[in-house]
């Protein structure tokens, strides 16, 4: 807890004379509560929302991360392209932004070539929120892991990713991405 002491010493050098006691020691106190509960001073955490509602979402978007990953490891091209929004935008800090042909394209290249690539979420990095009146945001953190002709599996990269899904009626289709931060090993 971080407590701003000049605002008390500049209290105690009033004198009492020029206040009463009483109304000291309420200012003393008042002063003492704010800083504790400034907004500042707290830790951003997701909050513990265990509702129905979302746990549901939660439980939702990460089957669809899964049905979308597993389309990925196992070079299913159309069922991405069932899962991609047509006006995606892909946001990537090595490979600059994409759009869905362009990344219906290098995915067909990357599934036609001999290295194969699977893709691991992070255990325990996924969070979901909702967007009122579009759908959801998934955010975690992924590696990727490349397995070369003749050779063994060996991790490539690990990265933080932000994924936008839009509902419409009872479908979900990834609208944005932003794949960030990556690691490269």
């Amino acid at each position: 807890m971080i407590v701003d002491l000049n605002l008390y010493y500049d209290l105690i050098k009033i004198s009492m004379k020029d206040i009463n006691p009483t109304l000291f020691l309420v200012l003393a106190i008042s002063l003492l509560i704010s800083s504790c509960s400034n907004p500042k001073n707290k830790v951003d955490k997701q909050p513990n929302d265990h509702s129905t509602e979302s746990t549901a979402l939660h439980d939702t978007i990460a089957h669809l991360d899964s049905v979308l990953f597993e389309a990925f490891n196992t070079r299913n091209l159309d069922k991405i392209k069932e899962l991609f929004s047509e006006d995606l935008e892909f946001y990537h800090d090595l490979g600059g932004v994409t759009n869905y042909q362009q990344n219906i394209e290098n995915f067909k290249k990357s599934f036609d070539s001999e290295r194969k690539v699977r893709r691991e979420l992070v255990a325990g990095s996924l969070e979901v929120y909702p967007i009122h009146n579009y759908g959801a945001v998934e955010i975690g953190s992924h590696r990727f892991y490349g397995t070369e002709k003749g050779q063994k599996e060996k991790l490539g990269s690990e990265a933080k990713f932000v994924q936008v899904w839009q509902r419409i009626d009872s479908m979900w289709k990834v609208t944005r991405v932003i794949s960030y931060a990556h690691d490269e090993y």
